[in-house]
């Protein structure tokens, strides 16, 4: 009986377990737990964060706090559920006090991401702020430049498209922010129906959006 519930298990679920031990960056010591991630192992749509916070680090699950919940409100305003879709984030384990990821955790944690990128395989990444963004596109424009601009590319080998959305927790200490993310996750219904199409001919360049100013402290959100 074990082995038959051995072969239906998600490899999802098999890597999750395998790396509950990383210690390959210093934030192993401080946390609580790997946040690995949290939703359809076979979504179409992988939203893909900065850092666990602090409830997060205590739950293991990833967007449990105030942003999660308005991530939950964003969703549910274009017909999806967190089980609709698959979320995870750059690093895996809690920063101290949420400071902002430093470039060698990033790399250390880079093959997780990766690795779940490729066992999900979704049609649509939406990478939440600068962190993410600038991971997955392999271009140092920050989140206020290219929100919104669908971008097709091929990451863990998979052609996706990517999809820029500012972090949820900006609308927190923006409140003005709202309306813009509201408008960037009404396009994902279309996006995801489309996935990736070929690319025509001769596409017209696309005029730069106007830049959203952003607030003194946002804690490389943006």
């Amino acid at each position: 009986m074990s082995a038959v519930a051995a072969d239906h298990r998600d490899p999802l679920d098999d890597y999750a377990a395998s790396i509950a031990g990383c210690t390959r960056c210093r934030l192993a010591q401080g946390r609580t737990q790997v946040v690995f991630g949290a939703g359809n192992p076979h979504a179409d749509l992988l939203f893909v964060g900065e850092a666990p916070g602090f409830h997060e680090d205590k739950q293991g699950v990833p967007f449990v706090g105030q942003a999660g919940k308005l991530l939950a409100g964003l969703l549910e305003g274009v017909g999806l559920g967190r089980e609709d879709v698959y979320i995870a984030n750059v690093l895996k384990c809690r920063p101290p006090g949420n400071r902002d990821p430093q470039p060698d955790e990033i790399e250390a944690c880079e093959p997780h991401l990766f690795r779940q990128i490729e066992l999900i395989e979704p049609k649509v990444i939406a990478t939440l702020g600068n962190f993410a963004t600038k991971l997955l596109s392999g271009r140092p424009l920050g989140i206020t430049r290219v929100h919104g601009q669908e971008q097709e590319l091929t990451i863990a080998g998979r052609s996706v498209l990517l999809y820029p959305i500012y972090h949820p927790a900006a609308a927190l200490y923006t409140p003005a922010m709202l309306k813009v993310l509201e408008a960037d996750f009404a396009r994902l219904p279309e996006l995801m129906g489309r996935g990736v199409q070929p690319a025509p001919l001769a596409a017209p360049e696309l005029e730069p959006e106007p830049a959203v100013e952003a607030p003194a402290e946002q804690l490389g959100l943006f």
